[in-house]
């Protein structure tokens, strides 16, 4: 197999040769290239025309963002955003920028502090390589509500089974948080069914993406805590490195935050969240699983359906990564495969608001 040719783009000499020392570790990748700043990140794109840049955002002469916006519209690379977990706002932009995930790097600056993040970059890393020779979708295809992706199985048609919601149950992953954004800024008021999102993250983002959620929402988002409600109007985001299940107390739906399993391979974990909430909200709950990496939710879709909720996942023509979408699709349970832009529609639709 062809090896992924990455540029490291940093403007700490040690971050670059500890980002290397980690990359080279996989038989697949070569370092081909370096560079300081923006502009020499520029450079070195044009001249070596890698498959993948790693970015640091706080650099001199041209910052990281100016940076990324040259990379994902001129130049169509993939970018893994390397950044501290102090700027946890700018990587949420990075990403609405274009970026296509990121590595929340310490705050430390020795040897063991940052290469506590090598499994992480690694993992995302040949997450690239598994999608190299797929096209990566930029923009969102004007489908009709509803349309499914032709090479998927007959899915369903339920829009008249379903007369009411009391919850949402979102789940996703690489691409996410963009995704995330726009299905929730979709809503033009607030809706009387509650939102809870599983969107894998580390420890320390998750708080801050839900702030800047509820700054462009109308609905109140927050990240979840033990003991809060699920209340209609509100958005609960799973916090980072922790699943988020639910159980009854004193009549009400109430959030349990509890560690993950040694089975729990993504966190937080999509299954565990759709597990509990299929019995408690049975027909009355539409699963969405959105762009990802992987197979988290597929084994939770299940659940919701036999509990007969409704299931929709993100089509082939807008997902990032079609990879969690595609899983679920596979299990023969999702009832419609709708683009990004059409989602919140088709949630408000099985709602019975449209």
């Amino acid at each position: 197999m062809k090896k992924i040719r990455i540029v490291v783009v940093d403007d700490s000499a040690f971050s670059r040769r500890s980002i290397t020392r980690m990359l080279e570790g996989l038989d697949t990748v070569e370092i081909v290239g370096f560079a300081g700043n923006g502009e020499e990140g520029i450079q070195k794109v044009i001249a070596l025309k890698p498959d993948l840049v790693t970015l640091d955002l706080e650099m001199p002469k041209m910052d990281g963002f100016t940076l990324l916006r040259i990379l994902t519209t001129r130049f169509s690379v993939p970018v893994i955003v390397i950044s501290a977990l102090s700027g946890a706002d700018k990587v949420f932009k990075a990403l609405e920028l274009g970026a296509l995930d990121f590595v929340a790097k310490p705050s430390g600056t020795a040897s063991i502090d940052l290469l506590s993040i090598k499994e992480d970059l690694q993992k995302k890393v040949r997450q690239i390589i598994d999608l190299r020779s797929k096209k990566t979708p930029r923009g969102i295809v004007g489908n009709t509500r509803g349309e499914v992706d032709p090479t998927t199985p007959a899915l369903l048609d339920v829009a008249a089974q379903y007369t009411g919601i009391d919850l949402v149950a979102i789940g996703s992953s690489t691409g996410g948080p963009p995704a995330l954004q726009q299905i929730i800024t979709s809503f033009e008021r607030k809706y009387p069914f509650a939102v809870v999102i599983s969107q894998h993250m580390p420890a320390g983002f998750t708080k801050a993406f839900a702030e800047r959620l509820n700054r462009s929402s109308h609905f109140d988002v927050k990240e979840a805590e033990d003991g809060d409600l699920v209340l209609p109007g509100s958005i609960l985001i799973a916090p980072g490195g922790k699943n988020m299940v639910f159980e009854i107390r004193g009549g009400q739906v109430t959030v349990c935050i509890v560690e993950p399993s040694e089975s729990d391979r993504y966190v937080p974990s999509v299954d565990a969240m759709l597990k509990s909430c299929a019995g408690i909200y049975c027909k009355r709950v539409v699963a969405v699983i959105l762009t990802g990496m992987g197979n988290d939710g597929s084994s939770g879709i299940r659940s919701i359906k036999e509990h007969g909720g409704c299931v929709l996942a993100e089509s082939e023509d807008t997902a990032i990564v079609y990879g969690m979408p595609r899983e679920a699709v596979a299990t023969g349970v999702v009832d419609r495969s709708v683009t990004l832009d059409k989602i919140a529609d088709e949630i408000l639709l099985q709602g019975g608001f449209n």
